[in-house]
C-alpha cells in the first residue's frame, strides 16, 4: 500500500542552499518596501509624429528663461532650477512632494535630431519641445538596378 519510491526524502543539510537562495530572493523583493522609489524629474511624455519627436515636460512654476535645453546627436538634455518655496513664520511642511533645487535630465531619442530646427515653448507649466529627425537619419529608398 505504501510505496516509498513516491516520496523523496531529503536531509535538511541538502536543502540549505535552496533555503538560502529563497531568503536572498525574498530580501531582494522586499528590500524597498516602505521606501519611495526615485522618480525622474521632470516627468515627460514622448511621442513621435511626422519624422519628429515631441517631448512634453511638467515644469510648474519655472521661469522659462532659466531653463536650458540642449541636443547632442540622439540625446536631449533639460536642465534648470525649481524655485524653493519659502515658508511663512510658524509654518511647517506636513507633506512635501514637489521637487525643488537644480535638476538635469537627459533623455535618449530614437533617432538623430536636426538641432538647427528644434523648437521649444513653455505654456502653463508644460515645456513642449519638437525635435525633427535629421535628414541624414531619414530612411532611404534604394533603387534596384
Amino acid at each position: 500500500m505504501f510505496n516509498s519510491g513516491l516520496w523523496r526524502v531529503r536531509r535538511i543539510s541538502d536543502m540549505v542552499p535552496e533555503i538560502l537562495e529563497l531568503q536572498r530572493e525574498m530580501n531582494r523583493l522586499f528590500s524597498n518596501v516602505g521606501h519611495k522609489s526615485p522618480v525622474e524629474y521632470p516627468a515627460v511624455n514622448i511621442r513621435e509624429k511626422d519624422s519628429a519627436v515631441l517631448v512634453s515636460a511638467e515644469l510648474p512654476g519655472m521661469d522659462h528663461e532659466k531653463l536650458e535645453i540642449s541636443v547632442a546627436g540622439d540625446a536631449l538634455t533639460i536642465a534648470g532650477g525649481a524655485p524653493e518655496e519659502s515658508l511663512a513664520e510658524g509654518e511647517t511642511y506636513l507633506r512635501q512632494e514637489r521637487t525643488t533645487g537644480a535638476f538635469q535630465r537627459t533623455i535618449g531619442l530614437p533617432f538623430q535630431v536636426n538641432a538647427q530646427e528644434v523648437e521649444a515653448r513653455y505654456e502653463k507649466g508644460i515645456l513642449t519641445i519638437t525635435l525633427p529627425r535629421a535628414a541624414d537619419d531619414l530612411p532611404k529608398k534604394i533603387k534596384i538596378g
